[in-house]
C-alpha cells in the first residue's frame, strides 16, 4: 500500500473498513467506542473508558489488537500494584553475577489498563509517562515501547471506595474519554445469542508495517485553517463562557480545557475523517469529537459539582454558540488541493 503523502488514493481507506468489519464479528454494538478506538490509533493517542463492568471492553481492545496484528496485554490495577509492575525492573542473575533487565506488561502494542483508578498515584504516573514518553527508563538505560503503542483505561464509575481518582493533570493525557452504555434490547438478545455458541475467529488485516503506513496516511487529511479556528474557539468557550453568550456557566467551571485539547480536536478530526473514507475533514468530524476531547480536560467548580451539572452539559450548553465553517468551503479547498 504506497500512497503519496498529498493524496489518498480511493483504496487507502479499505483496511480501516475491514478492521472495523472484523471487530463487529465478535463485539455487538458499541459503535462509537470502536470509531474512537480507531481514531486514537490513527492519530496515536490513547483513550480513557468509563462505563460499568461487563460492557465488553476488554474484548473490543483484545479483538481490535487480533485485527492489526498487535501484541495485546491487560492489567489490572491494584492497590498494591508498584510502578515495577508496570514498566518492569533489573533482577541479579547469580550465575552471571550481572543485573539483567525485565521488561514489563507495558511493553507492547495494545494496553488494557483495567480500572486505573483502582491503583496508587505512583503507579498511574508510571503508566502516564510511558504514555507521553513512549519509553521508559530501567537503571541507566531507556527502553522505547514498541510502535505503534495504545492504552486503553477504564473506569468503573458506580464505585469509589478504594480508588484514586486521576488527577486532571493526568487526565488530559488522554486524546479520548468516551463514555461506554449499555446495549439496547436487540444488541442485548445479538450479544446472548452470540456469546453462548462458538466464538468466530477474528481474522488479522493488517501488520504493524501496514498500521504505521496507515497512521501516516491519516496525518495526509486535509484540515482547512477555518476547522482550526473552529477547533480553537470550541475550547476557548470553555474558558471564557461569555465568548458564546452563556457568561451564567462561568460559575460552573473552575478551569477550562487547556490547549492540548485543541491539538487533539484536530489530530482526532483528521483522524475520524480518515476512518470515514475520506481525504479532508469536516466541520463534523470535529464537532463529533468534542465531547469525547473536552469533557475530561474540564475542571468543574464546587457548584456544578454540588448540583450533579457534569462536563457534558456544559458542553451542550456551550457548542451551539459556535458558528460551524460551511462544508462547501473546506470542500472545495480539498478539491482544489488534489
Amino acid at each position: 500500500m504506497s500512497m503519496s503523502p498529498n493524496h489518498l488514493s480511493p483504496d487507502s481507506h479499505r483496511p480501516m473498513e475491514q478492521v472495523l468489519y472484523e471487530i463487529k464479528k465478535v463485539i455487538v454494538g458499541q459503535d462509537v467506542l470502536l470509531e474512537r478506538l480507531l481514531v486514537a490509533l490513527l492519530a496515536r493517542g490513547h483513550v480513557l473508558v468509563e462505563g460499568v463492568p461487563g460492557l465488553a471492553k476488554t474484548l473490543t481492545i483484545k479483538t481490535l489488537a487480533a485485527a492489526v496484528g498487535g501484541d495485546f496485554k491487560r492489567v489490572q490495577f491494584t492497590p498494591d500494584l508498584v510502578p515495577a509492575d508496570l514498566t518492569g525492573t533489573r533482577i541479579y542473575n547469580q550465575q552471571s553475577g550481572e543485573f539483567q533487565t525485565s521488561l514489563g506488561p507495558v511493553f507492547t502494542n495494545l494496553l488494557l489498563a483495567d480500572e486505573i483508578n483502582r491503583a496508587p498515584a505512583k503507579v498511574q504516573s508510571a503508566l502516564l509517562e510511558v504514555m507521553q514518553e513512549r519509553q521508559v527508563t530501567i537503571g541507566r538505560e531507556t527502553h522505547p515501547v514498541p510502535n505503534p503503542f495504545l492504552v486503553l483505561a477504564t473506569q468503573n464509575p458506580i464505585e469509589s471506595e478504594g480508588t484514586y481518582a486521576l488527577p486532571e493533570a493526568q487526565q488530559d493525557r488522554f486524546m479520548l474519554k468516551v463514555l461506554v452504555g449499555y446495549p439496547t434490547q436487540t444488541e442485548e438478545f445479538v450479544i446472548v445469542e452470540r456469546m453462548t455458541r462458538a466464538m468466530e475467529q477474528t481474522q488479522q488485516i493488517v501488520d504493524g508495517p501496514g498500521l504505521l503506513e496507515l497512521q501516516r496516511a491519516a496525518d495526509a487529511v486535509y484540515v482547512d485553517p477555518a476547522l482550526m479556528e473552529y477547533a480553537v474557539k470550541l475550547v476557548r468557550a470553555t474558558r471564557e463562557p461569555a465568548l458564546v453568550g452563556q457568561p451564567e456557566v462561568a460559575r460552573l467551571i473552575e478551569f477550562g480545557a487547556s490547549p492540548r485539547a485543541s491539538i487533539n480536536l484536530i489530530l482526532a478530526g483528521r483522524a475520524l475523517a480518515f476512518v470515514r473514507g475520506r481525504d479532508y475533514a469536516l466541520a463534523a468530524d470535529v464537532r463529533d469529537l468534542a465531547f469525547d476531547v473536552i469533557r475530561h480536560r474540564l475542571v468543574l467548580s464546587y457548584e456544578a459539582l454540588a448540583t450533579n451539572v457534569s462536563a457534558d452539559d456544559i458542553l451542550e450548553r456551550l457548542l451551539p454558540g459556535i458558528p460551524v465553517p460551511e462544508a462547501s468551503l473546506i470542500e472545495s479547498r480539498a478539491g482544489v488541493r488534489a
